[in-house]
């Protein structure tokens, strides 16, 4: 080959090449990203609407349902869900994979824009938003101190503006402070004295608290602009305000309410313990999570200078951390597995020149494969480092074989630069084909679509970009090192003349095995068939499931009391949550809590609820504990469940991959009572069920409902309408903010109130004075009537249909059996007519994830054909190596069975690496025996030298590959996890395959030249 000669006669040119090449990716290295996952664009988009006040039923009628009607018809749309819950509405579109979400969100706020007129005057603006579940704060970190108050003015006005101004940082949201309000507490008696109504004070305040420009008037030769300033300074002068009632009189302010300069009830958040002010930072889009939490960081550190002595700036939860030990663990996992390669490179090869100049292609093709993963805009991922690290000891493998070639060239007595021409030269063709056919298998899972596709792509560009760093440095920088380095290449030395001796037997032992499977032909293709095939019989007991998810060692705990507790019984249940926290000390790092809070259960709407407490841990490192985070999780869980009066959740955070729970079983038909009923009873129905965990519904809670009728002609006899009603029981029972009046620079919210010994009670209500805009008086039971019932708290619909979610962890089993045993499950209950159930959540994403690389997977291999095919430029003969492939089966349901792994979508890329792989072998072996073949050798003769001659290479190439993955298949470190599917599978699966290729493929190839002579003979005779 000329870029061979080349390489040889130029060896300057080359050396500056590769030194260009470490300077770039030198540089790439410093400006790549670093991530856990890779960016995850699933086409979603959700549309948030703020009812306030409004319970589930009137959202849904009024808000939910127009929405979806409206959202109906946009092309490219797979689902639509609508939540509707007190005071909110969220609908989730759910486009098809591959759909444009840019142009499809445009398409959505059309036809929100068409339906907005249509909504109630109280309902918010509809937000289109764009949902990535990967938008999620990337760090929580604590302001603590001795006063809240202070706290929070601290928060919004040092801290946010410092971290907002840091790259990377898209919003800071505070939680956990006071809010300064003025509270307007209405004496009833006073305002019947004086006549005067909640509208008349509404009107007036924000009428007098007003501001205006008025012209300019002319002073001497220049203009003054005027302007006329109302608005409120002080407290004092909202109580000063008059008010005018209906007779002409003037009262204050004062003299019918009570004037409070308070705080408003925000909760309770609690870090370890004590009370603080925690801010969540979230990353832009195109942000990086180490980058953004390295800024925060040094942002800390200058604020805590600055900050007074008694506030205190504290991390309480950077996700990060895991980023970065995980990162760490692939890179210490990578570095071992080249330490195993360049062993087994010194004791195969007997020298230390020979060993460095196949040494050398590992790390260039690792600083150019950074190169091009920057230019393609990846990041460094769990994934891609993982792709790195199993591409590690393949890297080698065309380097060896074609140092193997020149050093024989060179034992037969050619120069140094004629044996590496023509060594690198006669196996060119061969590495290329074997390097070929491993990329190949990677061009099904660019084009295939769903979340498979999107976290893996990325991987299979960087093994694709490392194999072809590493065929490039193999055709050009070996060859030039071998001219200039092997002078005494692989002389025999005392020291290792063990290995030798070794070698030398096994030689003869697979010999002597060789010649008896070509005599018993039919007995070793029938016994390769009964393993085969038994080892299918492996795929029950072995499970399956969608990702495997590291141990992050993070923790959330959910605590729902009943819709309409109290806020101090919540609080109370909560304080008992904590005391078993307790117990877990040593494991837990940080406990962060907030309780009563609205942000703390608050959705993507901004709403939330005050009968909740949410608790985020995060635990010590995994090497300071002895628990995992599941059986911390499991054990905290059994904890917690003695605790009465709450539904309590305990579940471990993991990488947010799919949107939806391990188990979602959804119930689909036109009544909402009857799903509450199937509901109940599939719950029961899957509790047995091994593996399912916390099993619930989204229609458990149900919140306790006065319903309010107001007869409209009674009304309009006392001069009031229904509006005029609704507006006074809103503002007696919740209050009403009326204005903000700005001092010392902030802006306070005004509120007017009533006594809260008067909103107590239904009689409290029933006897509430309406009154009308003459003055006039009437109790509300007069013109309304009452009605108490139990309504859901949560009302959903999918695809214009009511719908009841069923929702599970697992724990303890794969997501495969459990799905498998649900299934069942529903298929033996009868449900009505018009009412059906689906699963959906990871086990869905799992079956298409399967299902789109089962599909990658035979693509795959026909490509690997094809390529072989235009290489040898025959059909036969890479027909001949496919055979190499059955026999993998063996190993890799015989790897996951015996270390007890579940099938994933990980596991399954390391099948489809496989498919590449394994032929690489056979490529050699199936080629070195046509070379012997045109020199003349008979069939039989050319079969078993080229099986010994080659074994040496094979064995090499085979022990590098395999022992530079086995850091990676033992597990070690954190996020070892998702690539140890991948691992397992590569290392067993290429172990047994190996073997079945040194001896099937002999036999094979006999069969397949006995046919190819029939055929001859049979068109000789036809001729």
């Amino acid at each position: 080959m000329k870029l061979v000669d080349q390489s040889v006669k130029r060896p300057v040119g080359v050396i500056m090449i590769v030194l260009a090449i470490i300077a770039l990716g030198v540089i790439s290295v410093r400006n790549l990203a670093i991530d856990l996952l890779p960016e995850i664009d699933l086409p979603v988009a959700v549309v948030a609407v703020n009812y306030p006040d409004a319970a589930p039923e009137e959202v849904e009628k009024q808000v939910s349902k127009p929405i979806e009607s409206a959202l109906s018809s946009i092309e490219g749309v797979e689902t639509i869900q609508t939540q509707s819950q007190s005071g909110s509405a969220l609908v989730l579109m759910q486009f098809n994979m591959g759909t444009n979400l840019d142009n499809a969100l445009l398409e959505v706020r059309e036809s929100v824009d068409q339906v907005k007129g249509m909504l109630p005057e109280s309902a918010g603006d509809p937000s289109v938003l764009r949902f990535n579940p990967n938008q999620m704060p990337i760090m929580w970190v604590g302001l603590s101190g001795d006063n809240l108050t202070e706290l929070q003015s601290i928060a919004e006005d040092q801290v946010v503006p410092q971290f907002e101004r840091e790259g990377g940082v898209a919003s800071v949201s505070v939680q956990g402070g006071q809010d300064r309000v003025i509270e307007l507490e209405l004496d009833q008696a006073k305002l019947t004295e004086y006549g005067l109504s909640t509208q008349q004070i509404m009107q007036t305040l924000s009428q007098v608290n007003q501001s205006a420009s008025a012209g300019s008037v002319a002073k001497g030769d220049k203009n003054l602009n005027i302007r006329i300033d109302g608005t409120y300074t002080s407290v004092e002068d909202i109580r000063e305000t008059l008010l005018q009632t209906s007779q002409g009189a003037t009262v204050k302010v004062e003299d019918i309410a009570t004037v409070n300069d308070t705080f408003s009830d925000a909760g309770t958040t609690l870090v370890n313990g004590e009370q603080a002010v925690v801010l969540s930072i979230m990353k832009q889009s195109d942000g990086n999570t180490v980058d953004v939490s390295n800024n925060i960081m040094d942002s800390m550190e200058d604020l805590n200078q600055s900050l007074p002595d008694n506030v205190n700036l504290q991390v309480v939860v950077d996700t990060s951390d895991f980023i970065k030990q995980s990162i760490s663990s692939v890179i210490q996992n990578m570095l071992f597995g080249g330490l195993f390669a360049l062993l087994i490179l010194l004791l195969f090869l007997k020298s230390i020149r020979a060993t460095l100049v196949v040494g050398l292609s590992i790390p260039i093709a690792i600083i150019a494969t950074f190169t091009l993963i920057y230019f393609t805009r990846e990041t460094l991922n769990v994934l891609t480092m993982g792709g790195l690290a199993l591409g590690l000891g393949m890297m080698v493998d065309s380097s060896i074989v074609i140092l193997e070639n020149i050093v024989a060239y060179r034992q037969q007595g050619y120069s140094m630069k004629e044996a590496a021409k023509q060594g690198a030269s006669e196996l060119a063709p061969a590495v290329i084909a074997s390097t070929t056919t491993t990329l190949v298998v990677f061009l099904p899972i660019v084009f295939v679509e769903g979340i498979a596709s999107e976290l893996f792509t990325p991987l299979a560009l960087t093994v694709a970009f490392a194999l072809i760093a590493s065929l490039i440095v193999a055709i050009t920088l070996i060859p030039m090192l071998s001219s200039k380095l092997l002078s005494n290449a692989m002389s025999d030395n005392g020291r290792r003349y063990w290995f030798d001796r070794f070698l030398h037997r096994f030689n003869n032992s697979y010999k002597g095995v060789l010649k008896k499977v070509l005599r018993f032909r039919k007995t070793t293709i029938f016994t390769s068939l009964v393993i085969i095939i038994g080892s299918l019989a492996l795929i029950p007991f072995i499970g399956t499931e969608f990702i495997p998810q590291g141990d992050q060692g993070q923790l959330e705990v959910s605590v729902e009391t009943p819709v309409g507790t109290t806020a101090e019984k919540t609080t109370e249940i909560s304080q008992q949550v904590n005391e078993k926290l307790q117990a877990y000390d040593g494991v837990i790092e940080v406990n962060y809590v907030t309780i009563n809070s609205g942000d703390a259960a608050a959705g993507i709407t901004g709403g939330g609820s005050s009968n909740q407490a949410s608790y985020t841990i995060q635990l010590v490192d995994p090497s300071e504990r002895e628990q995992t985070t599941e059986e911390v999780m499991q054990a905290i869980d059994q904890d917690v469940q003695s605790i009465p009066g709450a539904e309590i959740t305990v579940s471990a955070v993991g990488a947010a991959i799919s949107t939806g729970d391990p188990i979602q079983i959804q119930l689909n038909g036109p009544e909402s009572d009857v799903l509450r009923e199937l509901a109940d009873q599939v719950v029961t129905e899957i509790s047995d069920v091994d593996g399912v965990y916390n099993p619930t519904t989204s229609v458990e809670e149900t919140t306790p409902q006065l319903n309010i009728q107001v007869d409209k002609d009674v009304a309009a006899q006392y001069g009031l309408t229904e509006s005029e009603v609704t507006s006074q029981v809103q503002t007696h029972f919740t209050g009403q903010t009326v204005m903000q009046y700005r001092e010392n620079g902030d802006d306070i919210d005004v509120r007017l109130t009533y006594p809260d010994n008067k909103k107590d009670t239904i009689s409290d209500l029933k006897t509430l004075m309406i009154q009308n805009q003459q003055g006039t008086s009437v109790p509300l039971e007069t013109i309304a009537t009452f009605k108490q019932e139990q309504a859901p708290a949560t009302l959903t619909r999918q695809n214009q249909q009511q719908q009841v979610n069923i929702t599970s962890d697992v724990v303890g089993n794969d997501l495969g059996s459990v799905q498998t045993a649900i299934e069942e499950k529903l298929d033996s209950m009868t449900l009505p007519e018009g009412y059906t159930t689906s699963i959906g959540g990871q086990a869905e994403d799992m079956v298409e994830a399967f299902s789109d690389l089962g599909l990658a997977l035979v693509l795959s291999i026909f490509l690997v054909y094809a390529v072989m095919a235009v290489q040898f430029e025959n059909f036969l003969f890479p027909f001949i190596i496919m055979f190499s492939m059955p026999a993998t089966v063996v190993g890799i349901f015989g790897g996951l069975f015996i270390t007890n792994t579940p099938l994933s979508i990980t596991a399954f890329i390391g099948i489809i690496m496989l498919a590449g792989i394994v032929v690489n072998n056979a490529i050699v072996l199936v080629d070195y025996i046509n070379i012997l073949r045109e020199r003349g050798m008979s069939r039989y003769e050319a079969i078993l030298e080229a099986g010994t001659s080659r074994m040496r290479p094979i064995l090499m190439t085979t022990l590098t590959t395999i022992l530079a993955m086995v850091p990676l298949g033992l597990g070690i470190g954190e996020g070892a996890e998702m690539q140890q599917p991948m691992a397992i599978t590569v290392i067993f699966g290429l172990t047994v395959s190996s073997i079945f290729t040194l001896l099937l493929i002999p036999v094979i190839y006999t069969y397949f030249d006995d046919l190819s002579e029939k055929i001859k003979g049979l068109f000789k005779k036809a001729e």
